[in-house]
């Protein structure tokens, strides 16, 4: 979690600069506001503190971030990399992501199509994917983790326990569930306890830490 540790302090800094009358070059740098990108738009880096960042439908950039707000991305859009703290990130369908998504006190969740091609983390807040893909791996400390029907996950799934910043992190045994026909490769490993359900459909790779308990039809 060393690299959400990171996040932490340059949103801090962040808070500490004046507000920036404009951007360089493509890039969007926003303070106490939300910003948008239009349908089909292509622009650079897009940063806001205290507010969301929303891309519409088709548009593309390399990396978003918030602190306190969430990143939404609509159907088909592009990016490198996702970051927020304090705010939810939301992938539309058939968004690609070809770096890390990671969030800190926030809900991470991938619509039917969705990829990533790095990882996809957070430490507090559910993580749902609806037949989607992740090609890095995930991992949370206390958040609930879904990989839902017909989804993919290579890299396998960490649960790590509290641990510096994070020991304040809810002593509640996160849920973790692998839906019908989901896959995931790589070796699922759990740090602290966890209820850890499995379709007698899906396909898992070695589980460390944990007791799957098997269930029949859509959800457990």
């Amino acid at each position: 979690m060393r690299r959400i540790s990171t996040v932490l302090i340059l949103a801090a800094l962040a808070l500490a600069l004046p507000p920036l009358a404009a951007a360089q070059n493509d890039d969007i740098d926003k303070i106490n506001g939300s910003v948008q990108v239009e349908a089909g738009q292509k622009v650079g880096d897009v940063s806001t503190v205290n507010g969301a960042v929303r891309i519409a439908d088709g548009a593309s950039l390399r990396k978003a971030s918030t602190v306190n707000g969430s990143v939404e991305l609509g159907d088909k859009t592009q990016a490198t990399e996702l970051s927020s703290v304090n705010g939810a990130i939301t992938l539309g369908g058939t968004s690609h992501v070809s770096g890390e998504v990671t969030a800190v006190n926030g809900a991470l969740h991938l619509a039917p199509g969705a990829d990533v091609g790095g990882k996809l983390g957070n430490v507090n807040g559910a993580i749902v994917l609806d037949a989607a893909h992740v090609a890095g791996g995930i991992n949370t400390v206390s958040g609930d983790v879904t990989v839902g029907a017909n989804s993919r996950v290579e890299g396998g799934i960490l649960v790590d326990k509290p641990s510096g910043w994070f020991n304040w992190s809810s002593s509640r045994a996160p849920v973790i569930v692998i839906g019908p026909h989901a896959v995931v490769q790589g070796t699922l490993e759990f740090r602290r306890d966890v209820v850890l359900k499995v379709s007698d459909s899906a396909q898992i790779g070695p589980v460390k830490g944990a007791t799957p308990v098997k269930f029949s039809g859509a959800m457990p």
